[in-house]
């Protein structure tokens, strides 16, 4: 089942298989159900960690520019709701947190990867960006992401989106 799951990841240009995972504001996300509008889906590895703090300020901080863009964003870790709850709060976040304890986003979009951390091989997110259109079709990605200058590049690529006329 691994493997045939591997090969299902949305490809660029597709649409996105729906799904679903328990969000904070005491909320259930469903794909399927959420707004029609851009969505920007952001995997990072951990709450309360340097880097996916700075990325979360980053979009928190892009919040109203992204809204006018007709955008909506979250992020998905495999931390708990709890830890999810407590970071958003902490931070301020404007966007919901979704929290992926058994990987079913992480498989479907296919970002856990082998890492090096502190000289150990272990199995985590690798930082990644999917941008989706209101159709829910795949219309971007970045996989391996760098936080500085990220949340500006998504940004400017939800702008075009916006601009580009798509086939029915």
């Amino acid at each position: 089942m691994n493997e045939v799951r591997q090969t299902l990841f949305p490809m660029l240009n597709q649409p996105v298989p729906d799904f679903e995972l328990v969000s904070t504001s005491n909320k259930i996300f469903r794909l399927s159900e959420a707004p029609a509008r851009n969505l920007v889906i952001y995997f990072y590895p951990k709450d309360n960690t340097p880097g996916c703090t700075t990325e979360g300020q980053g979009f928190g901080d892009e919040h109203d520019e992204f809204s006018k863009l007709e955008c909506d964003i979250v992020g998905i870790s495999r931390d708990s709701i709890r830890s999810h709850e407590s970071f958003k709060m902490k931070m301020g976040f404007p966007f919901e947190l979704l929290s992926d304890t058994d990987e079913t986003a992480c498989k479907l979009f296919n970002v856990m990867r082998m890492k090096n951390m502190y000289g150990k091989q272990v199995r985590g997110i690798e930082r990644s960006t999917f941008v989706l259109d209101a159709k829910r079709i795949l219309r971007r990605e970045w996989r391996g992401v760098k936080v500085a200058g990220h949340v500006q590049e998504v940004l400017e690529f939800v702008k075009t989106l916006n601009t580009e006329s798509h086939e029915p």
